[in-house]
């Protein structure tokens, strides 16, 4: 190289002090922003991760296995609590499942999961591989500090050789360049050694003798590496994803601080519109974690509100079945609300989890002590109820009627005293006790001699009908024997009582032939609906829409009958026999089941009969 004139020393310092401050300006990296990459990160691998299913979870984990890819361990992190938040939703939703059928809290257990197992083995797998990771990660990171170090030896000598500096000016910058091609060193040594690296070339500089043509061309070059950053920097303001942008933005900064220094005058300004675009960014990062926050702030806010809404709920003031039941669907439809909700921030989503869980559970285990409770007591009501029963049987043995009637009218006040039993037993042992005490009532009304008279009159009449009857026809004219048989029906009512021994008898054949005749007409006509039906079908199969409106039609007539067929059972529940005309009453309410049974079941076979033609 040539001698350097004195115009050039002065160049040299000139670079000098733009060396220095270029230093400067590359020590202040995005710092303000660095602290939230790494939460950024977790955002978004949670946010990917809680959308998949365990069996995808799982082939993530061991796609990531089989790349080797050990970096990503905020990713398995991540992975890993996406799992065990499904796992932990699904043993919740399978134990309000288990403790609404009646079972104790305490006793559920969660199945086995093969998926969680192969999650565990795989999470296993990769701590050991990475722990060996960083272990080698670690042992290279130090073994480029030491490159650095030898590398900046050697610049220091030919920074300190004042006299030789010109002619080593090509080596010095290889050595430059060969320092900033090592890119990763041990963090802790980061900072001091780049600190170090900026002196040396300060040093270096200030006793450069370079020419000015050579200055300038560096720093032109440099000048336009800058323009492009920031012009890049600018494009990211419009970027959709602000997590991306700000990730770009980081990039950028460390391209910023490896390219060299620009001229004095346009330093500021040129650092000055990089960091305006960087502003820009970093408030829309900003602006999207503090909205963010206001989400979770709303979540937590709304899922508190759950919380309280369960925990208010009396049970103490719960007296019935029906009260549990309506509570229970009120806790379902809460616990589905809640799933509707997203997360909480990070610091209370776990305990208000925790909170509404334990709500939940403190109700159902209520529920289940008093199911089992309000059991216990419809048991002793029975118990108390069969004795009574059981009473009224052994009065039959007292011939004087009077004093048996007197206790049996105890015993019912008694009865009215005691509370419900087991509904599966309610209308046999209702049955029972009427059966027990209108044996009594019945005997009683027989006494006298002319209500005797009256009653085997009453006897002679009901047979005559009865034979009446058994003389009508059973393939007749509908029109001309039914209207007959009504005739005859009526008169039978109108002829009064009969002896008390002779009534059920008398009435079960008076009922046998009855049924005969009506269920040999029924069949009949039933068969002759049916086929005329059957017929019908095959008009409706041509148009499925007629079928279908024809099916919804018989389907509503079906259940309206249900229905009907279920508030009569419920009336005869509340039904008190004392005589025997209730208990002929009840009969009739047997009967009129009875045909809303056949109803029942000549509907159900004509939808079968469409549902198969379909």
């Amino acid at each position: 190289m040539e001698a350097v004139t004195p115009v050039e020393n002065v160049v040299t310092a000139e670079c000098a002090v733009e060396v220095s401050e270029n230093c400067a300006e590359q020590e202040s990296p995005a710092l303000e922003i660095a602290e939230a990459a790494e939460e950024d990160e977790k955002v978004a691998n949670a946010r990917r991760f809680n959308a998949m299913s365990k069996e995808q979870l799982r082939d993530t984990l061991k796609e990531i296995l089989e790349n080797d890819k050990m970096e990503a361990h905020r990713e398995v992190t991540s992975i890993k609590q996406a799992f065990f938040n499904i796992k932990s939703r699904e043993n919740m939703e399978a134990l309000t499942a288990f403790v609404e059928v009646g079972n104790n809290p305490a006793e559920f257990a969660s199945d086995p999961d093969e998926v969680e197992n192969e999650i565990k083995e795989l999470y296993a797998q990769f701590k050991e591989r990475r722990a060996a990771f960083i272990a080698a990660e670690e042992q290279r990171l130090a073994a480029n500090l030491e490159k650095q170090k030898e590398i900046l030896t050697r610049m220091e000598e030919i920074a300190a050789d004042i006299d030789n500096v010109n002619t080593k000016f090509p080596e010095f910058q290889q050595l430059q360049q060969a320092f900033k091609a090592i890119k990763e060193v041990t963090p802790s040594a980061e900072s001091e050694i780049w600190k170090q690296f900026q002196n040396v070339e300060d040093r270096f500089y200030d006793n450069l003798k370079i020419n000015k043509e050579l200055r300038d061309f560096d720093f032109k070059r440099n000048l336009e590496a800058k323009r492009a950053l920031i012009e890049e920097a600018v494009k990211l303001e419009t970027l959709a994803d602000p997590i991306a942008a700000f990730r770009a933005l980081q990039g950028l900064h460390d391209q910023w601080r490896a390219i060299g220094p620009v001229a004095k005058d346009i330093r500021e300004t040129l650092w000055d519109e990089f960091k305006k675009a960087s502003t820009i960014i970093n408030k829309n990062h900003q602006d999207y974690f503090e909205q963010r926050k206001a989400a979770e702030l709303a979540n937590e806010e709304a899922k508190t509100a759950l919380c309280e809404e369960i925990e208010k709920i009396d049970i103490n003031a719960f007296k019935s079945f029906a009260d549990w039941n309506t509570a229970t669907e009120k806790i379902i439809e809460l616990q589905k609300k809640w799933k509707e909700y997203g997360y909480a921030s990070k610091k209370a989503n776990n305990a208000l989890y925790s909170r509404f869980r334990k709500a939940c559970d403190d109700f159902f285990e209520a529920k289940t002590a008093y199911f089992q409770k309000t059991k216990d007591e419809l048991n002793t009501n029975l118990e108390k109820k069969t004795l009574l029963c059981e009473k009224a049987e052994a009065l039959k043995e007292l011939d004087d009627i009077k004093k048996a009637t007197d206790e049996i009218v105890k015993l019912q006040a008694e009865w009215k005293s005691i509370g419900s039993v087991p509904r599966k037993v309610s209308d046999a042992i209702w049955q029972r006790f009427t059966a027990a005490c209108n044996y009594f009532f019945d005997e009683r009304k027989r006494a006298g001699k002319e209500r005797h008279r009256a009653e085997m009159e009453n006897l002679e009449k009901k047979r005559a009908i009865m034979e009446q009857l058994k003389a009508l026809p059973k393939d007749g004219d509908r029109k001309e024997v039914m209207p007959r048989i009504k005739e005859l029906q009526a008169e039978w009512q109108n002829a009064g009582f009969v002896p008390f021994k002779m009534k059920d008898k008398l009435y079960a054949e008076y009922r046998e032939i009855c049924d005969a005749l009506y269920d040999a007409y029924n069949q009949r006509e039933a068969r002759n609906r049916m086929a005329n039906f059957q017929a019908r079908v095959s008009e409706l199969k041509a148009d499925g829409s007629k079928a279908s409106r024809e099916r919804d039609r018989l389907q509503r007539i079906c259940e309206a009958r249900r229905n009907e067929l279920k508030t009569i059972e419920n009336n005869m529940g509340f039904f008190s026999i004392k005589s025997s005309a209730g208990n002929s009453m009840l009969k009739e309410m047997e009967n009129k089941i009875k045909r809303i049974k056949q109803d029942i079941k000549e509907l159900e076979e004509k939808i079968a009969l469409l549902d198969a033609e379909a």
